[in-house]
């Protein structure tokens, strides 16, 4: 199941160039993360409260295109688990149907204690 999410790009996103800060394309993406998370029933803080921590292990991005300033840019996510140590997020960030990144952002699930724990069976079954 795929989740869209639009942002418009504003000043404080791009370097001196005019275009979208490589770096800042994570915040893009972490935003989509946590929109698809929330628009499937529990936002990141609430699962942070039930006791489940959902943190970045790794990330990989491919850059394609630069998104400029007043750009709208659409985040679309999906979620897969390919273990249940092992949470992936797949996004790419487009402009009007135009790839502009794609990437990977594998989560884990730390306990309050911050030792790796399974994915609970309720963020399991969001997988698609």
């Amino acid at each position: 199941m795929e989740q869209r999410v639009s942002y418009r790009v504003y000043y404080e996103d791009t370097d001196s160039l005019g275009v979208v800060y490589y770096a800042n394309y994570f915040k893009f993406m972490e935003r989509g993360r946590s929109e698809f998370l929330s628009g499937r029933g529990k936002s990141i803080a609430d699962w942070n409260a039930e006791g489940f921590l959902i943190v970045v292990h790794s990330v990989q991005a491919n850059f394609k295109k630069a998104a400029v300033l007043g750009d709208l840019v659409d985040v679309v996510t999906t979620f897969t688990v390919p273990s249940v140590y092992r949470g992936r997020f797949s996004q790419r960030i487009e402009r009007a149907g135009e790839l502009l990144v794609e990437g990977t952002v594998d989560v884990v699930c730390l306990n309050r204690d911050q030792n790796l724990v399974e994915f609970p069976a309720g963020l399991r079954a969001l997988a698609g």
